[in-house]
């Protein structure tokens, strides 16, 4: 779909010719003098409309409106929430098969982030999966003009939009793909069509150069699929070559039976879905591509299956994983933070100003917070204000959970340096527990997006979460003073590294 940005009073708006004219009246509307102010100032006087985000009135080829179809609808106070809301409840209008060209105009002065935010809401109700489908109409909108006061004053927080659109309908995209069609070679593939935006590099680790690695918890999830593992490296080189880049790692389960701990079968066909966190490093990714902030960034993605077969991970194996300690595996479904230990211990060679890894990780943090906010933990205060604000700018929010130590106690083994569970208690605050012993002093946040990358039920399918949270933070870091690379140890002995 083709964005574009436009300088329109309602005037100028009553004379685009389109399928669909959606006006967003804030609370204090002044109407002009012309048709479509006469017509909105009409409706509010007789109590047919409102100006509370989401009230509307639909009406059809009105004189003097080039428009085949208006909709009035309430934008509240005008900011980026309420304009998302007043989008949101007109989403049937929008998505409708005849509507091929809407043209959205704000009615009032226009706060910058409002039009991002309206960007992002008409791509968001107006998306259709179509991939493997073969009776189903596409997309039908083509095309949206934004209609605002003065366009120059509003274009910077335009093209974020886009951006963002490009990202997270990237995300969602592979979120949404079956298994079959999302496989850890597909997902690679997916990862090196990045390659061809801007400052964006791909490579991608086969099982022997894992192996070679000595990523002894990755290869023993991956043990018993078909399908072989992939670990997929992206930077973004977008700042001086020593300024330390921010890691990003997404789990990539691209289906999750749950291995030997088979889960139960209804609803089973969900776990294509956990692999939204290495979709949501790919679409940060294709965001960066189109914004191309001044920030260094590194995208780290485990990519496997854990399936049941002969050759599976057994509960009770012991695994070495790449930083040497070794992990009982009490249960094979408790595989997500195996494959991402490895990837954090990875993360410290490019000597990062911070690692924040993203995963659909825990049940238990779907019951704590269920499909609102992501659960956000970390091991430094500074970072996890800042992506808790970028959480709330992006309306993509998260929710700081605790890290205390007593929480770890339940990770100890009789048979290896720390178990892979710790039992139901705190369940998604024992996992990062488990993933805190892999970052060191590094400042690292873990967002558990189980209960916010997806959505069940007659509306199933991937959300794109956390993308908007990741690229807001991304672009204010990128704002901000930059960190240097620390220099590296002079060593008075050689040592061979993989």
């Amino acid at each position: 779909m083709n964005f574009d940005l436009k300088t329109l009073d309602l005037a100028a708006a009553a004379s685009e010719k389109c399928d669909l004219l959606v006006v967003l009246l804030p609370e204090g509307f002044k109407p002009g003098k012309d048709a479509l102010s006469a017509l909105a100032a009409l409706a509010l006087k007789n109590g047919d409309l409102a100006t509370k985000a989401g009230k509307h009135l639909q009406l059809y080829q009105v004189p003097a409106v080039a428009a085949r179809r208006v909709v009035l609808v309430g934008q509240g106070d005008g900011s980026a929430r309420a304009t998302r809301q007043a989008l949101q409840a007109v989403g049937s209008a929008v998505k409708a098969p005849q509507t091929k060209r809407v043209v959205l105009c704000f009615a009032g002065a226009v706060q910058a982030a409002s039009v991002s935010a309206a960007v992002q809401a008409v791509a968001e109700v107006s998306y259709v999966y179509t991939t493997t489908k073969t009776k189903v109409e596409a997309r039908s909108l083509s095309r949206c003009v934004v209609g605002v006061p003065t366009a120059p004053d509003v274009r910077e927080d335009f093209d974020a939009g886009v951006a963002l659109v490009a990202g997270v309908e990237f995300a969602r995209e592979w979120g949404n793909r079956p298994a079959n069609h999302a496989t850890p070679t597909l997902l690679a593939d997916a990862a090196k069509t990045l390659s061809k935006l801007p400052r964006i590099q791909c490579k991608v680790h086969g099982p022997a150069e894992v192996a070679r690695l000595g990523m002894g918890a990755f290869l023993a999830v991956a043990r018993g699929s078909e399908e072989p593992l992939r670990f997929i490296e992206l930077r973004y080189n977008g700042a001086a070559k020593d300024q330390a880049p921010v890691v990003l790692v997404g789990k990539g389960i691209t289906f999750d039976t749950g291995g030997i701990s088979i889960k139960p079968a209804p609803e089973m066909d969900e776990m294509k879905f956990d692999m939204c966190g290495a979709a949501s490093v790919l679409g940060t990714f294709r965001a960066l591509g189109e914004l191309q902030p001044s920030i260094n960034v590194v995208g780290l993605i485990p990519a496997c299956e854990n399936m049941p077969d002969g050759r599976a991970v057994k509960p009770g194996d012991v695994v070495t994983s790449m930083s040497g300690q070794t992990i009982e595996i009490l249960n094979t479904d408790a595989e997500g933070r195996l494959v991402l230990c490895d990837a954090l211990t990875y993360a410290a060679r490019f000597k990062p100003a911070v690692v924040v890894d993203i995963a659909t990780l825990t049940g238990a943090c779907v019951i704590a917070l269920g499909g609102v906010r992501s659960g956000l933990f970390a091991n430094n205060d500074p970072l996890a204000s800042a992506l808790q604000q970028a959480g709330e700018s992006a309306q993509d929010p998260c929710w700081r959970m605790p890290l205390d130590d007593d929480y770890a106690d339940g990770l100890k083994s009789n048979f290896a340096d720390m178990g892979n569970v710790a039992g139901r208690a705190g369940g998604s605050i024992t996992a990062a527990k488990f993933l805190q012993k892999y970052v060191g002093d590094v400042p690292w946040a873990h967002l558990d997006i189980a209960g916010t990358a997806w959505k069940g039920g007659a509306a199933k399918g991937a959300t794109g979460r956390p993308v908007g949270l990741l690229v807001h933070y991304l672009m204010d870091q990128a704002s901000a003073k930059p960190v240097s690379k620390p220099a590296a140890a002079k060593r008075s002995v050689r040592t061979k590294t993989a």
